[in-house]
Formats: C-alpha cells, sequence, structure tokens
C-alpha cells in the first residue's frame, strides 16, 4: 500500500508539472520581476545599469496628486459601471425568467454587445457621437432640437466621462443578465406562490425571495466586475483621452514618460489594493454562502 501511495504521489506530480510550471513561469516569475523592478529606476535601454532608490517610486506616487486624482475617477467609474451594469442585468434576467414568444431571439439579441469586439462598439459609439455626422447630434440638434450646436461628447471631461461610463454599462451587463438568469431559474416558484398567498407585494417578494436566492452571484458578480473596471484600459483608451483612469495613467507612466519603475510600483500598490478587496468579498460570499 505504501509503495501504491508513492507511485500515485509521483504520478500526480507528474501530470501537475505541466501546469504548475506555466503558472510559475508566466504568473510568478513577471510578479516577482514587477516588484523587483517597482525598487529601482530602470532606464530603457538594456545597456545602461538600473539605480536602487528603494521605496521612492512608492512615495512619489503615493504623494502624486494625478495619481490620487486618477485613482478617485477610476472607483468613480468602477461604482457607477458596476452598480448600472448589475442592476440593468439583474432587471432584464427577471423580465426574461418567463416564457414568452421569440425569448431565445431575444437572448441572442441582448448578449451582441458582450461578444462583440470591443474595438467594434468603439468606433460605432464614436461614430454616432460624432460632432459632424453622427446620428446622436442630427436628433439633438435638427430633429428634437435640444441643442443649439452639436456638442464635442469626447472632448469635454465630464460628457466623456458620462459616456465611458454608459458604453460600459451597456458593454458589460449582459454578463450579469446571464448570470443572473441562470440562478433565478432554479429558484423555486412555489416561494412566490407563498409569498403571494400571504399578500406580499411584488417588492417584497423581491426582497425576501429573490434577493436572498441571488446574493451569493449577486457578489460574485460585482467582485468579479469591479476587478475587471478597475483595471480598465482599451475601451476608455479607445473612446477618449478626457478620461484619466488609472489604467491610462500606468500606461502613460510606463510608455508615454518611460518611467518603468514608477509603473511597476503602481501595479503593485493596485494589486495591493485588489487583493484587499478580493479578500472581503471571499468572506462576505462564504459568510452568505453559510448563512
Amino acid at each position: 500500500m505504501k509503495n501504491r501511495g508513492k507511485s500515485d504521489l509521483k504520478l500526480a506530480w507528474v501530470l501537475l508539472f505541466p501546469s504548475v510550471f506555466l503558472v510559475l513561469l508566466l504568473v510568478a516569475y513577471p510578479m516577482i520581476s514587477n516588484i523587483k523592478i517597482s525598487f529601482f529606476d530602470l532606464p530603457i535601454n538594456p545597456r545602461l545599469d538600473a539605480t536602487f532608490v528603494g521605496l521612492k517610486n512608492y512615495t512619489d506616487i503615493l504623494t502624486d496628486v494625478e495619481f490620487i486624482k486618477s485613482l478617485g475617477i477610476t472607483v468613480l467609474y468602477m461604482i457607477l459601471a458596476v452598480a448600472g451594469s448589475t442592476a440593468l442585468g439583474l432587471a432584464v434576467a427577471i423580465f426574461f425568467n418567463r416564457p414568452f414568444k421569440f425569448r431565445k431571439a431575444a437572448r441572442s439579441l441582448i448578449i451582441l454587445s458582450y461578444v462583440t469586439p470591443s474595438i467594434s462598439l468603439v468606433f460605432a459609439w464614436k461614430y454616432m457621437f460624432n460632432n459632424g455626422y453622427g446620428v446622436i447630434n442630427h436628433l439633438g440638434v435638427d430633429v428634437f432640437h435640444l441643442f443649439d450646436k452639436a456638442p464635442l461628447w469626447f472632448d469635454n471631461p465630464v460628457s466623456s466621462f458620462i459616456l465611458v461610463v454608459l458604453f460600459a454599462i451597456w458593454r458589460y451587463f449582459p454578463y450579469a443578465f446571464i448570470s443572473f438568469l441562470a440562478i433565478l431559474q432554479t429558484v423555486d416558484s412555489s416561494l412566490y406562490e407563498a409569498a403571494e398567498i400571504d399578500g406580499a407585494s411584488t417588492w417584497e417578494k423581491f426582497k425576501n425571495v429573490t434577493i436572498p436566492a441571488i446574493m451569493p452571484v449577486l457578489i460574485t458578480i460585482i467582485t468579479l466586475r469591479s476587478i475587471w473596471l478597475f483595471y480598465m484600459f482599451t475601451d476608455v483608451y479607445l473612446l477618449t483621452n478626457k478620461v484619466n483612469i488609472i489604467g491610462i495613467y500606468l500606461y502613460e507612466t510606463a510608455f508615454a514618460f518611460n518611467d518603468l519603475g514608477k509603473a511597476a510600483s503602481i501595479s503593485v500598490i493596485l494589486f495591493i489594493i485588489l487583493s484587499i478587496v478580493i479578500i472581503a468579498s471571499r468572506k462576505r460570499v462564504k459568510f452568505n454562502g453559510n448563512g
């Protein structure tokens, strides 16, 4: 039995080795290398020596007003986009959690914004809001006369921020929709019938039956979407240059100002922030699961 146990252990290590090696190569090594770089002033030219600066990169970043401002914009963007996409996804999932004609076709149309490549969606939005020939300005100026002249939507920081938030809500609500619809279809309909017999209103049925049933999925969706949007870069960068979220700030620090040490320290700080959020959310999910 002992020999068999040892042979099984060896076989397990042999089978696990490729996965463990890839994790170490693609995750652990870059992470350790990034932490190391954050303590150096690293020149772009590989022939020049890096200068050890200790915690200077971290202190410079944490005292940089632009970093704090960028972090605040990112948090606000993340909160609004996550709240909007989650609420919209839940509302649409509740509406679709019943039989009606052409339901399958309607579901396919809803998830189009999620499966379509971002580059196509971004340029479609930029086309719609173009001040010269965009359909939004045509409707606002020529049809409904809401504006005296076509607004420069993506040239104004406030309107740009509103549009990138709306884009994120529309782009990512299908993920919440799919997740909520899957969990809603597992809820026993007799619970709603019992609540209705007790005289519960629509809001009371939603609060006492629907919310407890979807709570683990809700927390998971909020956590994952918050992580993804916290690191958002592509959508905002392609839409406008007026919304300096943390992903763009990090990109410019590394590749516009060629300050790789500060860029590495930014990524480490963000990793610490997200680690705290993930640990807290995991405890919350476990608490709700046990409850």
